[in-house]
């Protein structure tokens, strides 16, 4: 099941316009699902603003679900899908309640500020950002590989 945050007008040459909806109307969809047929896990995508999030984070919150944080900042073509402001709201409202973050290399460095390709030093970068684990996506890159740190010492 999905709820719907936000609509795109986009194609290959990028976004020209992002349609959020109201944040209650967002968080009453998630409600909606999960009340009648709830769920194993759950998985964020484009979240857009910092109201998205807080909507997004107080359905979650109180339901304790395995929760996948897909930090989708910007597409493919280099538009913004989440605004500069709202990193922040991300961070310390979703991070804390994940089970994993799932940044590909170039959220990863925006998210904490590195240059680095190093995949190991910007997934223990987000942790101690309040990331319980984090997977740090290959795809980009001169090494595209995935790394894996879970919160232990290697």
């Amino acid at each position: 099941m999905s709820a719907i945050v936000a609509l795109t007008a986009q194609n290959t040459l990028g976004v020209s316009a992002i349609h959020e909806v109201p944040p209650e109307f967002a968080q009453a969809q998630i409600d909606m699902v999960l009340d009648d047929i709830g769920a194993d896990a759950a998985k964020t995508g484009m979240l857009f603003s910092a109201p998205l999030i807080e909507a997004v984070a107080s359905a979650l919150a109180p339901r304790r679900l395995p929760l996948v944080v897909d930090p989708v900042m910007v597409a493919s073509s280099g538009s913004r899908l989440l605004r500069e402001d709202a990193v922040k709201t991300l961070i310390t409202a979703l991070f804390p309640l994940a089970t994993v973050v799932t940044p590909n290399l170039p959220e990863a460095q925006a998210l904490t500020g590195l240059r680095t390709e190093d995949r190991a030093v910007l997934a223990e970068g987000l942790a101690a950002m309040g990331a319980p684990a984090v997977l740090v996506t290959g795809g980009h890159g001169a090494h595209p590989e995935d790394h894996l740190f879970d919160g232990s010492p290697t």
